[in-house]
């Protein structure tokens, strides 16, 4: 992946010759707003234009970290934060990697669903593209005019934002939040980065029939509408940008499976919610089990929901343990679900969605989670429902009952969806409970001692992964990738860290984290013999030569 990584070369922007004056300042990529020296004010037409004073690039972050904290509730930071990406690109990521714990959830989960809940209304200037059916037969054009030689693509259609449902068109706050995270916190350049909304409609009525709602104003589309219209964005990406990633979000079960089974072999592509999610969590098993002892042979999962992520999990979970020595049938027999009507069981299958079918055992129906956590006795209980407060007391403490270090990984978000806090968690449990949850909880005392609820997000995972096939410019994102992602993830959780019963590394490490996944995935894909370029003699450093830094360019 050849990277603009030096602020100071213009060309690497692909512009024909350097703006000025007030054109200067509308641009986010090369702005810097009242850094800029008075000699650069002299030589680029920008006397007048800017405040006299002539503040460092410290300065203006220490200036924006007081904005932040005085905005009055976290959608407010969120505009803020989102109005100075938009006019201060080096600034507003320096400020988010210095300040990496707290601006993460401001910028992402669990902020950003609300941000998508009210993006009708907040909505100020457009970034990334809308494409509506109403575009159909011009979206190569359409990605033809973005400025920028993109390498890496979000998409979404927006119709199981989070655990929030379908919200069309205002889902846009998706892609945008996962791109900025693969630049803070992969190092993936901004200007290589491009967010898509397809606007394919809404089932939701209430959008439907608001006021302020920004998308088409009809239903869903389904069936032969929809799939043309997906098929005219694969084949209009690999003509425009032929070296491009594309990670598909967010959409709904009936189409996120097919979607990735249908394009992963003909497009760079991957779905973070069924693989991302997937390595993740394996990822917290692994090193939980450093404190629980055992391998992961021996483990039983149980899932509550049984849609991309519980599934994804789950067909990560068989790989890892095949390769321990079990084969796919008695590995798939470790996993069990309770979706919204019970335990899948194979007396269901008339009913089952495909996904499910690999997971319906032969086993007596079981309606409610409390009786399958009785009956099963599973060492990991892993909540990816969407369903709040479903992990009760009485399920915790029967974990509690038979496991000396129960796993309970409430992954669910944003935050209101977890099927139970970190407090609960450890208090039902005795302070025994090895917790895990999507969105961020705040530390635990209990019992005086100290417990750290880890936080099991798909940023460990995604923005090193989509690193790494870049680098190596991968023919494909492979399941073997992400188990490579799963381990070195695991592998960086310190001993302290599991002394606080933490199983994911500090999020102030997610540089180097992603910087170790990459450097695990380019590596799987020139073993394979996916990558089309060359290797490096030492592929860590040439990874992270690339990794953007945010730093201003010296102009005179």
């Amino acid at each position: 992946m050849t990277s603009p990584a030096s602020p100071a070369d213009l060309s690497a922007w692909g512009a024909p010759q350097q703006p000025r004056g007030a054109a200067l300042l509308t641009d986010p990529l090369l702005n810097k707003g009242t850094a800029f020296t008075e000699r650069e004010r002299d030589v680029l037409g920008l006397r007048g234009l800017l405040p006299p004073r002539v503040f460092t690039l410290d300065e203006q972050v220490q200036r924006s970290l007081a904005a932040v904290h005085r905005k009055p509730d976290s959608l407010e930071k969120y505009i803020y934060l989102t109005n100075l990406q938009n006019r201060n690109e080096v600034l507003f990521y320096r400020l988010v990697m210095d300040n990496i714990e707290e601006m993460v959830p401001l910028i992402y989960t669990p902020t950003v669903g609300q941000a998508c809940l009210e993006y009708g209304a907040i909505y100020r200037r457009p970034r990334g593209l809308f494409l509506s059916l109403r575009d159909r037969g011009h979206l190569a054009d359409i990605l033809s005019q973005w400025p920028h030689q993109v390498r890496l693509i979000v998409v979404t259609d927006g119709e199981r934002i989070l655990g929030l449902g379908d919200l069309g068109a205002l889902g846009m706050g998706i892609p945008v939040g996962k791109l900025s995270l693969y630049t803070a916190c992969a190092g993936v350049h901004p200007s290589y980065t491009l967010p898509i909304t397809l606007d394919v409609g809404t089932d939701n009525q209430e959008l439907l029939e608001g006021p302020a709602y920004i998308g088409l104003r009809r239903k869903r589309a389904r069936g032969e509408e929809y799939d043309s219209f997906i098929e005219e964005l694969v084949q209009a990406v690999s003509m425009v940008f032929p070296k491009a990633l594309l990670q598909w979000e967010d959409f709904g079960n009936t189409n996120a499976f097919r979607l990735l089974t249908q394009y992963r072999s003909r497009l760079l592509s991957f779905n973070d919610d069924i693989q991302g999610t997937a390595a993740v969590a394996l990822a917290g098993v692994i090193a939980g089990l450093r404190l629980t002892g055992g391998t992961l042979r021996d483990q039983r999962l149980l899932f509550l929901g049984a849609g991309e992520a519980g599934t994804g999990i789950a067909d990560l979970y068989v790989e890892a343990a095949r390769s321990e020595g079990l084969n796919e049938a008695e590995a798939r027999a470790r996993c069990w679900f309770v979706d919204s009507k019970g335990l899948v069981v194979k007396a269901r299958e008339a009913d089952l969605a495909h996904h499910k079918l690999p997971y319906a055992h032969d086993h007596p129906f079981i309606a409610t989670l409390d009786e399958a956590v009785r009956t099963l006795k599973p060492t990991a209980l892993i909540g990816v429902s969407g369903m709040p407060q479903t992990f009760t007391q009485p399920i915790v403490e029967q974990m509690a009952a038979f496991n000396p270090r129960p796993m309970v990984f409430a992954l669910s978000n944003p935050t209101s969806k977890a099927e139970c806090t970190a407090e609960q968690a450890y208090q039902w449990s005795d302070g025994r409970a090895i917790f895990a949850s999507g969105s961020p909880f705040a530390e635990v005392e209990f019992k005086g001692r100290r417990h750290v609820p880890g936080q099991g997000n798909n940023i460990y995972i995604f923005p090193g992964v989509g690193l790494g096939a870049l680098a190596a410019e991968s023919r494909e994102v492979t399941d073997a990738m992400f188990l490579a992602a799963a381990r070195t993830l695991a592998g960086m959780v310190a001993q302290g860290d599991l002394e606080l019963g933490r199983v994911y590394p500090a999020l102030t490490q997610i540089r180097e984290v992603s910087l170790r996944i990459a450097t695990a995935v380019a590596e799987e894909a020139h073993a394979k013999g996916l990558a089309q370029a060359a290797r490096p003699d030492d592929l860590m450093a040439d990874i992270r030569a690339r990794m953007f830094r945010p730093v201003y360019r010296e102009y005179a």
